[in-house]
């Protein structure tokens, strides 16, 4: 009798996680070939992904940095740090990926094939413009995650190094287990219910008055979907386990005041990179880095690095004590 009643609650359980599925927004069909024009990124399906391009304030161009934002967030992000490396000589493009910003499909997951097609289409494009000039690949937060999966996927994009910040590879495998259930049962039984982060006390910069317009800018998503988050951990997941692929010159800069993801994994990514990445850690960093009070910091460390990827950083720390 025991038997059968556990029995029953399997097929029971079966048959609530087999009731719906995480949505998945994916591409159309390749109708075109990409390109940059008239503000947007113009993907192989005929999707319009806006761009912001922040040019050299002097010449020549010395390097070109593309930009990749976070989860919820859109090419905005790099609005300060575009203006910063501007005034060094350095041409910097970011793309509101799908899902995303003004982006078709807001609110919902694309795919992780998606999100890297994109990426080195959007690269090739880039280079096109820029021929013969260093080129960079800067991931912050789930954009950091997108570079990784997209450097070591079967159409790598072209570039000459790697800027990790903050690099969302908080994978399953690190998660408590009720988290990991939690997500599991959710994304399978109520895939369309949105949450915010309302009540976590999650503080993501020091940067009150950055967070009141970030909170404030409509183009912000505010309400998550599960099934987005759940297509996110996917994400994260393939992050951290191919995070030691990439033989590219690669800087990883980290906050140690970062409450979105946590140290484990951040530094079980590392221990999986090359000897050669160089690390960047900030006493007084959180998770966005480049928009904290102190974010001239790291962008000082960026410029360095791209200057010459073997000279001391200015400002962070390559030990964590």
């Amino acid at each position: 009798m025991l038997c059968c009643g556990r029995f029953a609650t399997a097929v029971a359980m079966l048959l609530v996680l087999s009731a719906c599925s995480p949505l998945v927004n994916r591409p159309g069909k390749r109708v075109q070939e990409p390109k940059i024009e008239n503000g947007h990124f113009v993907a192989v399906d005929g999707a319009l992904l806006p761009v912001r391009v922040w040019p050299p304030t002097v010449a020549p161009v010395k390097a070109v940095v593309v930009a990749l934002h976070g989860f919820n967030d859109y090419s905005n992000f790099f609005t300060v740090p575009g203006r910063y490396l501007s005034s060094r000589g350095i041409a910097s493009y970011a793309y509101d990926q799908r899902g995303f910003g003004g982006a078709p499909g807001r609110g919902l997951w694309a795919g992780t094939e998606a999100y890297a097609d994109d990426l080195s289409s959007f690269v090739a494009e880039v280079r096109k413009r820029h021929p013969g000039v260093p080129l960079y690949l800067l991931g912050e937060s789930m954009g950091g995650a997108v570079t990784i999966v997209a450097l070591t996927g079967n159409n790598p994009p072209g570039v000459d190094g790697v800027i990790l910040v903050a690099p969302a590879v908080w994978a399953r495998e690190t998660m408590p287990w009720y988290q990991r259930w939690l997500l599991a049962v959710t994304s399978h039984t109520v895939p369309w219910m949105e949450l915010t982060g309302k009540g976590l006390k999650i503080h993501p910069s020091d940067n009150r008055e950055m967070l009141r317009a970030f909170g404030s800018d409509p183009l912000v998503i505010k309400e998550t979907r599960i099934d987005t988050m759940y297509g996110l951990t996917n994400l994260m997941d393939e992050a951290l386990a191919r995070s030691g692929r990439s033989q590219l010159p690669t800087l990883v800069q980290y906050g140690k005041n970062d409450e979105v993801i946590p140290k484990e994994p951040t530094f079980m990514m590392l221990d999986k990179m090359p000897a050669t990445t160089r690390k960047a850690f900030y006493r007084q960093g959180y998770h966005m880095l480049l928009r904290d009070l102190q974010g001239e910091k790291p962008l000082a460390d960026i410029a360095a690095w791209i200057g010459d990827h073997h000279a001391p950083l200015p400002c962070g720390s390559e030990s964590w004590e």
